[in-house]
């Protein structure tokens, strides 16, 4: 982690420092902060590692065993709906989009509807993978309902709705539902579970695009 945002670190330093000659408190308050960023975001992610990603392989290889397709879905709809729920990304781009929108749209209304759009494309993910149906299929028809819906949503929502495809690679929703696929498929005959789990994460991402797409053509 520390690899990963000194970089990024060192970059706003030099900007604050070169090009913005700001105060010596505001260069201290942004460092202080980039360490409490730095420790925060190791803690989250050893948190992940050690504890939600071997929870959902075991739910997902678990899931299979109990023959019931119905079960499965719902179960992998509400994990869904509760990780997105969950998921730090989403807080962030719903603020961002209260702020600009002086609060016309309640924030968990949108946290919600970002969450039904991935938990939906979630569950047609699973039932792709036990139906053998390939994932051309699926993102052929996701991207034709957005190019469709993006003729009638309105200019405001558009790019809200582009960027919601983004909480599906967000910290903590995409080790949950790529471990929710590869315990699936490892228990499943004559699949490919690293390949069905990254196709998972790629239909999940067109979910709340369109969810919010339509979203904006009931409220525009």
């Amino acid at each position: 982690m520390l690899g990963a945002t000194t970089p990024v670190v060192l970059l706003i330093l030099a900007v604050l420092i070169l090009l913005m000659d700001v105060e010596i408190a505001i260069i201290v308050e942004f460092l202080s902060s980039s360490v409490i960023l730095v420790i925060g975001f190791t803690l989250f992610f050893l948190g992940v590692k050690l504890g939600m990603l071997p929870v959902g392989e075991s739910i997902g290889s678990e899931l299979p065993q109990h023959r019931s397709i119905v079960f499965i879905l719902a179960i992998v709809f509400l994990l869904s709906m509760f990780t997105i729920m969950a998921e730090p990304a989403v807080r962030v781009l719903a603020s961002l989009f209260d702020s600009v929108s002086s609060g016309s749209l309640d924030t968990n209304i949108l946290v919600a509807v970002i969450a039904l759009g991935v938990a939906i494309l979630v569950v047609l993910s699973v039932l792709r993978i036990f139906l053998g149906v390939s994932i051309k299929w699926l993102l052929g028809v996701g991207y034709i309902c957005i190019i469709v819906l993006s003729f009638f949503t309105p200019a405001e929502f558009l790019a809200i709705s582009v960027d919601s495809g983004g909480v599906a690679t967000g910290p903590l929703t995409f080790p949950v539902i790529l471990s929710l696929g590869t315990g699936i498929t490892s228990v499943l005959s004559n699949r490919k579970s690293v390949s069905d789990s990254f196709g998972l994460i790629g239909l999940a991402c067109i979910g709340p695009i369109i969810t919010m797409m339509i979203l904006g053509v009931l409220i525009g």
